[in-house]
């Protein structure tokens, strides 16, 4: 019953919502479906400006996000303001003084170093390119949560939500978390 009903929530507000059950609070939905922390994964999606809660293939809630400068290519090299695209665990998560949560990503991961190998090779990217690092999904600044309404792609190549959206998804990434991020 409870999924028809999100079905059907869903299939009203299409036409007035932007993102999946945004009025929904994750904690609720999650409980109501009987699910944990641990059976959930993360997509984002950088064309769409959206990171999307999953379970298995199914979507459950989705939420406004902003990148760095160039929201579109994948990340090369430190300094291009791109944000990375590929499979990706959580290193760390931790309150920020800054930017409410962060959660640290492992990028560069194995692929990520490929990438940046072949850029190179091609010459795409300098031969004395850093890889870079320190990418992760967070909040924004105290009073700054138009910039995601806004579409302001302000952080370094990191992926920002509101405070409120970093808070209630900050409790559901773990060590076995696995976040995508496409194009």
């Amino acid at each position: 019953a409870f999924f028809l009903l999100l079905f059907s929530i869903s299939c009203a507000d299409a036409q007035e919502r932007k993102f999946k059950n945004e009025h929904l609070s994750l904690p609720k939905l999650l409980d109501s479906l009987g699910l944990k922390a641990k059976d959930v994964s993360f997509l984002i999606e950088k064309k769409a400006y959206k990171l999307s809660v999953k379970v298995g293939s199914q979507v459950l809630k989705e939420y406004a996000v902003v990148f760095g400068p160039n929201p579109i290519d994948d990340k090369l090299r430190q300094g291009d303001g791109c944000t990375p695209e590929g499979i990706f665990k959580i290193r760390s998560k931790y309150p920020h003084r800054s930017w409410s949560k962060f959660v640290w990503i492992d990028y560069p991961n194995a692929d990520s170093w490929k990438k940046h190998k072949q850029a190179k090779a091609d010459g795409i990217i300098p031969q004395d390119a850093k890889i870079g690092g320190e990418i992760g999904i967070h909040g924004v600044p105290a009073g700054y949560d138009s910039a995601i309404e806004q579409k302001n792609n302000w952080t370094l190549g990191c992926i920002s939500l509101t405070t409120g959206a970093i808070k209630e998804i900050y409790p559901y990434f773990n060590d076995n978390t696995l976040i995508e991020i496409r194009k």
